[in-house]
């Protein structure tokens, strides 16, 4: 019987696939897990059990000599017709299957079929067939290594190329590891030369200022000997010019009295001492300064807080009414125009903007300071306004011609806060140099300088309708000045941190101040002395206001919450809705809302 063969062939070769390795290069070792079990190596309990109680009977009957008889499987030769059929079932013939067991049939029953013909297959065909299906299955197992030598083969690529991908990208981080060590080195003695450098800038600092000191004594011996020298010339001169008269007195024969000259003697003296008693009532060393307005004492304001007084119960029922994102950075300043419904910003990103309230549209915007700006305040009229900077100057901008028309440069250090007199010629300004000033709106000059706290002068306020200002400071005192005279009247004690903010009540006889441990004290102007003190720390209380019937007091926190204090329960309540520090806020004159700026680069309206 002929076996038919496919015509493609296969043969299996062997092969050897060499493994191009780097000797130098080392790998990390990647630990053995002893508890990872594959799944189909998992032992069956039963089996072992049955494996161990068959070895062991094996062992008995070994030991024994009796013979273990195994049952064999022992196979029955196929006949001649079944083979038949199977061979035509095999090859599908169905219609020769059907003639041939007809005809075999037929046969069988005339029993013309003899043992020999009936009788078993042949050997040679059964092994034939075996032979036939063997092959097949050959066949099959050579396509089925053929795919997976082909995946394997793929499989071999694939991670030949990730083994140079990752070997790349060691050497990669290798030369990165190597760079960044060269880096810490080179920063390490890049560091060490620190000190040396610092010591040498520190030994050059304080021989600046040595001779900066000597500079400064220098120029102040120097000045006072021009002065000096100029009074001599001054005596000279006149000396000259009473020598030329006496002369022509003689020439004319005509000699004076003696009381014209005690007379004559009495006017040299009186210019040579230059007693400013003596001068003209109506005399002015500057012709454009300003005059100070009588203080009066009486405050128009005053009215109107009898109409609000109806309003102090629902004033501790402030809820945020409008929030507005108004700078790219903090807002340390808010002011509200005298008149409309305007406010002015001041912010960390060197510009002022007005904007419409409570809608929130921006009006203006002004730009101009070389530094952040710290506050900004209307002028009484609400024709201009005056802002404060970091970079030491007062500029005053003009709201008609839309553009900054004058700056004061006097400040040596970071200029805080300024206020304006209610007459809208003076302006006030506190400084980080230790000082305040009042500036004169005509002359456009610094016409006091007040001196006498011994840190940063953190605010200044005019009381208004009155010559009297009050200012704040780092170190831990308030104090009340003449702005006539430039004079201190009083001070007060008894913070113990520096004080960021103080301010008067409208009625003018109570003073509010807050320090940078968040401790709040009411001081009574009269007495000199402290009405009532109370903590809303440990964060920094940065301003306070009194509202308009001055019952209760709104101070601006560095807990990014407002708190509200009632003067005569002494209760305290909490306005929140910043998401940072509030750093300033003001009430409006009609105690109808109140506005607060905060670090969150917003202002909050609450009514």
């Amino acid at each position: 019987m002929a076996v038919n063969m496919d015509s493609e062939k296969y043969y299996i070769e062997k092969e050897e696939v060499t493994v191009d390795s780097d000797d130098d290069f080392k790998y990390e070792e990647v630990p053995i897990d002893d508890d990872f079990i594959p799944p189909d190596l998992e032992e069956d309990l039963d089996l072992a059990v049955r494996t161990i109680h068959e070895a062991n009977e094996d062992a008995i009957a070994k030991a024994s000599g009796q013979v273990v008889v195994k049952s064999a499987v022992h196979q029955k030769p196929e006949v001649v017709d079944d083979f038949v059929r199977n061979f035509l079932i095999h090859m599908g013939m169905w219609r020769t299957l059907d003639s041939f067991q007809t005809e075999w049939y037929e046969l069988q029953e005339r029993g013309q079929l003899k043992y020999a013909d009936i009788g078993i297959v042949p050997d040679v065909y059964t092994r034939n067939q075996e032979l036939e299906n063997e092959i097949e299955f050959q066949q099959k197992e050579v396509i089925k290594y053929k795919d997976a030598a082909i995946k394997a083969k793929d499989l071999y690529v694939k991670l030949r190329k990730e083994r140079d991908f990752h070997r790349m990208h060691h050497k990669r981080v290798v030369q990165e590891k190597n760079k960044l060590i060269d880096d810490i080195k080179r920063l390490k003695h890049h560091y060490s030369q620190y000190p040396q450098n610092l010591e040498a800038l520190k030994v050059r600092y304080e021989a600046a200022m040595k001779e900066k000191m000597m500079a400064n004594l220098e120029k102040d011996r120097a000045l006072g000997q021009v002065i000096g020298l100029q009074s001599t010339i001054q005596n000279l001169e006149a000396f000259q010019g009473n020598v030329i008269a006496k002369t022509e007195i003689i020439k004319t024969m005509k000699g004076p009295t003696h009381k014209q000259l005690l007379m004559e003697r009495q006017k040299k003296s009186e210019f040579a001492s230059g007693d400013v008693n003596n001068q003209p009532s109506d005399f002015k060393r500057y012709p454009n300064d300003s005059d100070f307005p009588v203080d009066q004492g009486v405050n128009p304001m005053l009215n109107q807080i009898k109409g609000t007084l109806g309003q102090a119960a629902r004033a501790s029922g402030f809820r945020l009414s409008n929030s507005i994102t108004a700078h790219s950075h903090a807002i340390s300043g808010v002011s509200l125009h005298p008149r409309k419904q305007i406010l002015a910003t001041a912010s960390d990103d060197h510009t002022w903007k007005i904007w419409a309230i409570p809608s929130g549209e921006i009006i203006m915007t002004g730009e101009g300071h070389s530094d952040w700006l710290s506050d900004c305040q209307f002028h009484p009229l609400g024709s201009s306004i005056a802002t404060t900077s970091g970079d030491s100057t007062v500029k005053i901008w003009d709201f008609s011609k839309a553009a900054c028309v004058h700056t004061f440069t006097d400040h040596t250090a970071a200029v805080w806060s300024c206020s304006w007199h209610t007459c809208g010629h003076f302006l006030a300004s506190s400084s980080m140099d230790n000082t305040a000033k009042v500036w004169d709106l005509n002359s456009l000059r610094c016409r006091y300088t007040l001196r006498g706290h011994v840190d940063s002068v953190n605010t200044v306020e005019f009381l208004p309708y009155s010559n009297t200002l009050l200012t704040s400071s780092a170190d831990k005192t308030l104090s009340l000045w003449d702005a006539r005279t430039g004079l201190c009247a009083q001070t007060y004690y008894g913070h113990l941190h520096s004080v960021n903010h103080a301010t008067f009540n409208v009625r003018g006889d109570t003073i509010g101040s807050c320090d940078a441990y968040g401790v709040v004290k009411l001081w009574d102007v009269r007495s000199v002395a402290p009405m009532a003190s109370f903590e809303v720390g440990p964060h920094s209380a940065n301003k306070l206001g009194f509202d308009i019937t001055c019952g209760m007091v709104a101070i601006a926190s560095n807990d990014s919450t407002i708190k509200l204090y009632e003067i005569l329960s002494g209760m305290i309540t909490s306005l929140a809705g910043h998401e940072d520090s509030v750093l300033c806020l003001l009430f409006d004159s009609s105690g109808d809302f109140m506005v607060s700026g905060g670090s969150d680069n917003t202002i909050r309206i609450w009514s």
